[in-house]
């Protein structure tokens, strides 16, 4: 390890997940729930790796991580939402965040015209059709272009900073 500008720099063989969470924890994130029309019914997880793309073409861009056994149902259903959560949501993030349960359990949504999810009261939401996925290490890169849209005006985001919501110091 050497030190520059009072910054400890490490080789990038030696940067363990732990701190790469704790230096990238200091970049605060929005939080999303991704959404999606499954087979058996609407299915959706949070993700703080979501981020506008392209212009034009109109594209976003998110990645889940390998691990999830939400992904490829919304992969499979070729179209899926973006929910961006607005401040005081924590309690859907973590709804979204967990494994095995009825995720929608006491959510209120609507279906696009085309059947996504929207969830209530968010700050926005995007509807789009899978475009490409990307290997990104332990998670998968998916690009998506935007097909619908909305947003409201009042609501401030949801925020993620340092291992938790809002802006901590």
């Amino acid at each position: 390890m050497t030190e520059t500008l009072g910054i400890s720099v490490l080789d990038p063989a030696g940067i363990s997940p732990a701190r790469m969470r704790s230096v990238l924890g200091h970049f605060a994130t929005g939080v999303v729930v991704i959404t999606a029309k499954g087979l058996a019914g609407p299915v959706g997880f949070t993700c703080q790796t979501f981020a506008s793309l392209s212009l034009d073409p109109p594209l976003v861009m998110f990645s889940p991580a390998r691990t999830s056994r939400t992904w490829p149902r919304i992969r499979e259903a070729g179209r899926f939402g973006v929910n961006i959560l607005a401040e005081g949501h924590e309690h859907l993030s973590d709804q979204f965040a967990r494994s095995g349960a009825d995720k929608f359990a006491g959510v209120a949504w609507h279906p696009t015209s085309s059947g996504v999810p929207v969830l209530h009261d968010v700050c926005a939401w995007i509807e789009c059709t899978v475009e490409a996925e990307y290997d990104g290490g332990d998670h998968t890169i998916v690009t998506g272009r935007v097909q619908a849209m909305g947003a409201e005006t009042t609501p401030a985001p949801l925020l993620f900073h340092r291992g938790h919501y809002g802006i901590s110091t």
